[in-house]
């Protein structure tokens, strides 16, 4: 593709007039957003935006993907991407346009959902960039791929779309160019080479114990205490275990166990999120793969005939 001025200036001499047609996308995706893996109506809406920019649309890639391809004469294929899905968290914002949605998630359970990571923003500036392109054709020859990816929350989508095809029934592409809204001025554009945004681990760890009444914590193995102080000496790991010059997050978002102030139960779940930059330190954040940053799962240890067992599961991205 061409980039000089006078192309980019083609390119864009319509973007003023298709803003208003723009902004009503984003409210509308805004206040109906979708789980993971559950972005049917978003899909739909990306794909009657390729179909009437003139692209070949291609649905149901890699369950709600959507691919739109605009081949325009020699030159090489240029791959545009963005995400479509939101999380199960009630907006506050107050706004007009706010999400009032609810939903099942896939362990069954109602959740608010609401789009809290940009990738509302993200789909308005894909279709806002297919239709530009597509409005000028004669300043660029190549092919231009857009795809609009399900489930990157839970780092499903993109190779579920791989697996079904994405790079062996379309061109692969020889250049792949995403974004993400951040946080700054409205209106500002910024990169640099290199890494921009970290990779993500998820893991569930699931700690198993043995319940008991309120009344009788010797007779239990307590995994509430457990999970307590995993998620204390959890902080400790960049501290201890990542080099100073280097950078990790190390987020604990969730901790479940039980259901009555009066009953210990017999396991609890703690779910978390490591950020890294390298790989190295990705597997050094990762409680399955540093037994040294792990704490001692026995708090209890003291009493020989108590034992508690321990299962991961990771998901990365």
């Amino acid at each position: 593709m061409d980039n000089t001025q006078g192309s980019a200036d083609a390119v864009l001499r319509k973007l003023d007039s298709l803003l208003p047609d723009l902004e009503a996308l984003y409210k509308d995706v805004h206040s109906h957003p979708e789980l993971s893996m559950q972005e049917t109506r978003t899909a739909a809406v990306a794909a009657d935006r390729l179909r009437a920019a003139g692209y070949e649309v291609t649905t149901a890639v890699g369950k709600t993907g959507v691919v739109g391809l605009l081949r325009n004469g020699d030159g090489p294929t240029v791959m545009l991407r963005a995400d479509m899905d939101a999380l199960p968290v009630e907006e506050a914002t107050g706004l007009p346009y706010a999400s009032k949605v609810t939903a099942p998630d896939r362990e069954g359970k109602t959740v608010p959902v609401s789009h809290m990571c940009g990738h509302d923003m993200h789909v308005t500036w894909l279709v806002g960039a297919t239709r530009v392109l597509a409005d000028a054709r004669t300043a660029w020859r190549g092919t231009l791929m857009a795809v609009f990816q399900p489930g990157e929350e839970t780092a499903e989508g993109a190779q579920a779309m791989i697996d079904d095809g994405l790079f062996e029934r379309f061109p692969r592409p020889d250049v792949v160019l995403g974004q993400h809204v951040m946080v700054g001025p409205s209106g500002t554009i910024a990169g640099r080479p290199g890494a921009i945004t970290s990779a993500a681990d998820s893991l569930q760890i699931r700690l198993f114990g043995r319940g008991a009444h309120g009344s009788m914590p010797q007779a239990s193995i307590d995994p509430v205490v457990m999970a307590a102080a995993t998620v204390m000496r959890l902080q400790t790991i960049v501290s201890r275990e990542v080099a100073a010059a280097e950078a990790a997050v190390v987020t604990v978002g969730a901790l479940q166990a039980g259901t009555k102030e009066n009953v210990i139960p017999d396991e609890a779940i703690i779910k978390l999120n490591v950020r890294t930059f390298d790989a190295a330190y990705g597997l050094a954040c990762s409680p399955r793969s540093s037994a040294s940053s792990m704490p001692r799962l026995k708090p209890q240890a003291r009493h020989a005939n108590l034992r508690s067992r321990l299962s991961t599961t990771i998901r990365s991205t």
